[in-house]
């Protein structure tokens, strides 16, 4: 047990992290063991971490904003399927095993490898972080530089895109009280979709202090949206419901794509859906025991998309008007808007899509915490452009990173002027996100299999020897979505009104930061930078320290040197200073 001198001098050194109450200990020390001091405060509980994803995956809003991949392929696109009958082509026959379902399976790998280094190093930067520890010595900071960059961006366009899913939903709530007699311009959309972003940095910025308990409240929002749409349609629907058959077993091609690819491109959907799960990660900061909570977070929000989102595309399925092409070409502009209006009327439609934009409305505040907490964390390490403007830490707002929520708030505002461009360009956002997650989600667990499983020391949750092959599995997965969100959605031979941009826009991000890269960054980025500082440090966080052998900047001379032997010199010299004092 330690002495009373030695808890008076625990607590004498503790600084201001642990004094203002921004952690316990034991979550300090674990952030430490990792090279960083604790400057966030950690007022988020494992519920609240999973709502910050489950709420920015929104899971009805995204499968409306997203029902424009899905129902091309018909309801075996939107849902999963029983084997047709054997007089059917053998294309249909392989999209009978598949659909939203086994789409959701494989990202729930995904979230399984997250999951296993998530619990074992949990830090806001996490996937960068993660790619520099597990990476070799000569991709290290390559690597770490290119998916700090691509998760940043893609984060920020996930951004992008929901807070124009929101224009359009909002925007097509106008369009059925005037009975389809108006359109808006791409103008009014880019004006809905600032007045969006703007406020959300708003509330980020002001409701911090409230912001864990608010997850709590979006939640409950997206549950009962999801409860009153599965039980409104099909009443609304009592009369015109399609068949089982139709619902598992009906295949069609609104694209001059084969069936097959059709079919995959419906992917898409729950791909973009279920695509915030590393938010649980960028919050691993502000999370009570967050060796658990984090893991916890991810499993549980991509496992309720899951379940709920197949519960959903039934519902779907079994009351969309069997023409498709009456509700892609809605003159709502909105294929959601279609379905609630054909099923429960003008009123109806009005209601429950007033409540579908109320909801996405709640995905964007959650985003843009997400979203500027990796951004910091970016900063934090020097990576980003204006990093020492980006990087303080505002106590006035309640300890948050409020440069860097603002920001991603710019950084949204001119992606969005894509809005103007074409309907083809502001998809591109949802594909951005896609892209640019799926590259920073993979090349992490990549490095780790290759390079790094040697130096893979599991937290509380582990996968065992089941981690390599799941790790494995959610690498192929991952490559195949980036390659599959950069095909036009019509078919081949795209015009410049329906092309997919995403290829363009990933292509310059990706570029462009490895560019950066080896023309300058090169010169400074050394990878995640230890922030520690002895005086800032408690008994459990130097004990942490010392076993893991970090390096750390001593308080004597500012020289880089171990706990142990900064420690040694410090006391040397307080032991000299008190005998001089005495004598």
């Amino acid at each position: 047990m330690d002495t009373a001198e030695e808890k008076i001098g625990e607590e004498g050194r503790r600084g201001s992290a642990l004094a203002e109450g921004l952690a316990s200990d034991e979550d300090a020390a674990v952030l430490a063991k990792l090279g960083y001091k604790q400057e966030l405060r950690r007022n988020f509980s494992t519920l609240e971490v999973f709502g910050i994803a489950f709420s920015i995956m929104g899971l009805l809003p995204s499968i409306a904003s997203t029902l424009s991949y899905s129902i091309p392929a018909g309801p075996v696109g939107m849902v999963w399927v029983r084997p047709p009958p054997f007089d059917l082509v053998f294309a249909n026959t392989l999209l009978s095993s598949q659909g939203w379902f086994l789409a959701s399976t494989f990202i729930f790998i995904v979230g399984v490898a997250m999951a296993d280094l998530g619990s074992a190093m949990p830090t806001s930067g996490g996937l960068y972080w993660w790619t520099h520890y597990f990476a070799s010595p000569s991709t290290r900071n390559p690597l770490s530089f290119l998916v700090g960059y691509s998760n940043t961006l893609g984060l920020v366009g996930g951004l992008c895109s929901i807070d124009y899913g929101f224009a359009l939903m909002f925007l097509s709530v106008i369009v059925i009280a005037k009975d389809g007699t108006w359109t808006p311009s791409n103008g009014v959309v880019y004006a809905v979709f600032l007045g969006c972003v703007l406020l959300h940095g708003v509330i980020a910025t002001l409701g911090q202090r409230v912001m864990g308990r608010l997850q709590t409240v979006f939640v409950v929002m997206n549950f009962v949206l999801i409860v009153a749409t599965i039980i409104a349609l099909p009443v609304g629907r009592a009369n015109q419901r399609n068949s089982r058959g139709y619902i598992f077993g009906e295949t069609q091609n609104l694209t001059s794509w084969p069936t097959g690819w059709a079919f995959m491109l419906s992917w898409l959907s729950p791909i973009w859906t279920i695509g915030a799960f590393d938010s649980c990660v960028h919050m691993s900061e502000e999370a009570s025991n967050a060796t658990k909570a984090v893991p916890q977070g991810i499993l549980m929000s991509i496992g309720s998309c899951w379940l709920f989102g197949f519960v959903i595309m039934i519902v779907l399925a079994a009351c969309i008007d069997s023409n498709l092409e009456n509700v892609l070409g809605s003159e709502f502009g909105q294929p959601m808007a279609q379905i609630y209006y054909d099923a429960l009327g003008k009123k109806g439609a009005l209601g429950l899509m007033t409540l579908l934009f109320i909801v996405q409305f709640m995905m964007g505040i959650s985003i843009v915490v997400a979203a500027s907490r990796q951004s910091w964390a970016f900063s934090r390490d020097g990576a980003l452009p204006f990093s020492t403007f980006f990087r303080p830490i505002s106590k006035t707002f309640g300890y948050i990173p409020l440069r860097a929520v603002w920001g991603c708030v710019f950084l949204a505002a001119i992606l969005g002027l894509l809005c103007l461009i074409a309907t083809a360009a502001a998809q591109a956002l949802f594909s951005l996100a896609v892209a640019g997650n799926n590259l920073a989600w993979g090349v992490p667990i990549f490095c780790r299999v290759v390079w790094g499983q040697e130096k893979f020391q599991p937290g509380p949750f582990y996968t065992g020897k089941l981690s390599v092959p799941i790790a494995w599995t959610a690498i192929v997965f991952l490559v195949f979505g980036i390659v599959l969100c950069m095909f036009p959605v019509e078919g081949p031979n795209p015009t410049s009104q329906n092309m997919n941009y995403t290829v363009v826009i990933n292509c310059a991000v990706w570029g462009g930061a490895l560019l950066y890269y080896y023309i300058d960054a090169r010169k400074w980025f050394k990878g995640p930078k230890i922030t520690l500082n002895l005086d800032d440090l408690s008994k459990s966080q130097e004990r942490a320290l010392e076993a893991e052998g970090l390096q750390i900047e001593g308080i004597v001379d500012g020289r880089s040197q171990s706990i142990v032997e900064a420690q040694e010199k410090k006391e040397a010299i307080e032991k000299e200073a008190i005998e001089k004092e005495t004598s």
